[in-house]
């Protein structure tokens, strides 16, 4: 039986939390510690779980000052994000702080005259040496909030209807692991598998059909639960949904009992309208992809995040499974669950897979030393990016593709099983790569070093035509269009700006680079002025050269440019169609 949860007036360490000036975008924290050590560290982390970037969040904290008995007390700063108060025995420590709220991620804290949110990452100190005891968190509605709600996955203790009121957490883990969302937000519920769970949208438009969003995410919530424990219980409780809605935007964040999520407005289901908007899908993967992980990277983690370090870099080489893996469960979970059909699930893989083969690092790096990566790579992108590192969301996705097609040619055992089994041996905790290895040879009868050697740790294109053809899925190469067929990536909405010249392509032979304007393509007919590379073939014709005029630190140049790749040279663009309903049924559809 679990340990009773203290009452708000005895645990050790609490949280007084106020949005005090809407307008200077502050919120003000009471940081009250019952029984401090005689010299008690404090300190903020600098990330947060799920967001493999230090941060530095202690640079939003302002103001910081500690009191015992009323008196000030000596507060020293030891680095970045670390201080040390000179306590006296038997007095708490109170410590009065401002933190700024601008970002409007789901990574940080925002807080102005219509909506607050926050995680604990943000805005409370970690008191050492107390971390594994009971935390109180008290969110407080001032005259200037009168009319705001408050929702977070925190246990109440003495909370209002509003929301407002003090919440209990176990530990500082579980404290920063459920954010805070307040304001005049639109709710609902639902029960799914037995499980409550709430949905808070910030920011939509009076069109919002929110009967169809909390329908949609009710079938995938049951579909996610029964795949882990079919009739059995989930780990979780209760749930919440923390969807902000703004003009452009897309983003989430996992947490263990819930999700904070960013969706552009016009991607909402509208009242009246039978047809969803084309971004709705993105948003349902989105949903998809961050209830996956209350399983795969909350509680079934990487060995190395069975006890998260916030004052550094946690190194991991496994984000390829579970970014990868849980990005190859999202849009094929919606599929099964009916909001997808066949041709649209596989528009979505066509899109991963152009996102793998169309980036040449993926001969430069493997999908887990990109893992490893994350902190200095994946979160920091520039112009070289996508020749010297490769994703590991999307090939970690295609890893999971190509080992599940494997399993089921075989015809032993699925991926589906292996999750499973993955959570029974683990027992939904921290894992290894030699925990994967060992449940798919338990389960399949054979070893899968090799398939992981070379898939996981090797550069070499996955054998994706192959295993697609066996589940009635045909990989057919596409013509590209012309910026992929010259190696560039480019914006076009004021002129032809090139953003990205990928290596070994036609455009780095021309002397193509990252931050060229392309003005303008000289043939033998003439200088035409290039405004979108449409403008191209209209210009060039059958040429099979041409002149670009480009602009570079306001120089202009004229650089030979080969319009026909290399014979022989590997296609990057393809189409999936499915050539045997019957065999892609029983991969697509599987229950």
């Amino acid at each position: 039986m679990p340990a009773p949860r203290p009452q708000p007036s005895t645990a050790p360490v609490h949280y007084r939390v106020e949005p005090a000036d809407l307008h200077a975008h502050l919120f003000a924290v009471t940081l009250t510690v019952h029984r401090p050590a005689t010299r008690q560290e404090l300190s903020l982390p600098v990330w947060i779980p799920g967001s493999y970037l230090v941060r530095e969040f202690s640079k939003n904290l302002q103001s910081l000052r500690a009191t015992q008995g009323g008196r000030p007390v000596a507060l020293a700063q030891l680095d970045k994000h670390r201080w040390q108060a000179q306590c006296k025995k038997g007095q708490p420590l109170v410590l009065t702080y401002e933190v700024a709220a601008y970002d409007t991620s789901v990574r940080t804290a925002w807080l102005d005259a219509s909506r607050g949110f926050f995680n604990g990452t943000s805005l409370c100190l970690r008191v050492h040496g107390q971390e594994d005891g009971p935390h109180a968190l008290e969110l407080v509605r001032t005259p200037a909030t009168s009319g705001w709600s408050a929702a977070t996955g925190l246990t109440p203790a003495k909370a209002t209807r509003t929301g407002f009121g003090t919440y209990l957490a176990a530990d500082y883990d579980e404290l920063v692991d459920c954010p805070v969302e307040m304001g005049t937000f639109w709710s609902a519920r639902f029960t799914a598998a037995g499980v409550p769970h709430r949905v808070v949208v910030s920011g939509a438009a009076p069109s919002f059909d929110g009967e169809r969003l909390v329908a949609d995410m009710r079938r995938i919530c049951e579909h996610q639960i029964r795949f882990w424990h079919g009739s059995g219980k989930a780990p979780h409780a209760s749930y919440v949904f923390m969807l902000n809605v703004v003009d452009d935007g897309y983003g989430g964040l996992e947490h263990r009992n819930s999700t904070a999520l960013i969706c552009g407005r016009r991607d909402l289901p509208r009242v009246g309208e039978a047809r969803a908007p084309e971004g709705y899908t993105t948003l349902l993967g989105l949903v998809s992809h961050e209830y996956f992980h209350t399983w795969n990277v909350k509680r079934l983690r990487p060995s190395e995040f069975a006890r998260y370090d916030y004052a550094q870099e946690n190194y991991t080489q496994l984000l390829w499974f579970f970014e990868g893996f849980t990005s190859y469960y999202d849009d094929l979970l919606l599929r099964r669950c009916g909001l997808l059909d066949n041709t649209a699930y596989l528009r979505l893989l066509t899109k991963a897979i152009h996102q793998v083969l169309q980036a040449p690092g993926r001969h430069v790096q493997s999908v887990a030393q990109a893992s490893f990566d994350a902190w200095v790579k994946y979160y920091r992108q520039d112009e070289n990016t996508a020749n010297a590192t490769v994703n590991y969301y999307t090939k970690g996705s295609l890893v999971a593709l190509c080992l599940d097609l494997a399993l089921r040619r075989e015809g032993r055992t699925s991926l589906d099983e292996v999750m499973r089994g993955l959570w029974q041996r683990c027992a939904g905790g921290p894992m290894t790569e030699a925990d994967l290895l060992q449940t798919l040879k338990s389960l399949s009868g054979r070893d899968w070093s090799r398939e992981i050697a070379q898939w996981v740790h090797g550069t070499d294109d996955l054998p994706l035509a192959e295993l697609l053809l066996a589940h009635g899925v045909t990989l057919q190469e596409e013509a590209p269009q012309w910026a992929q067929r010259l190696g560039l990536r480019v914006s076009e909405p004021q002129g032809l700006q090139v953003k990205v010249v990928l290596r070994g392509g036609l455009a780095e032979q021309a002397g193509f680079m990252a931050g060229d304007e392309w003005l303008a393509v000289e043939t033998e007919g003439g200088t035409w002025r290039m405004t979108k590379m449409d403008d191209l073939p209209l210009y060039a014709g059958p040429a099979a050269e041409v002149t670009a005029w480009i602009s570079r630190d306001r120089r202009v140049f004229r650089l030979p440019l080969r319009l026909q790749p290399a014979p022989g040279r590997l296609g990057d663009t393809v189409r999936l169609t499915v050539s045997d309903p019957a065999q892609a049924e029983r991969w697509l559809a599987t229950r």
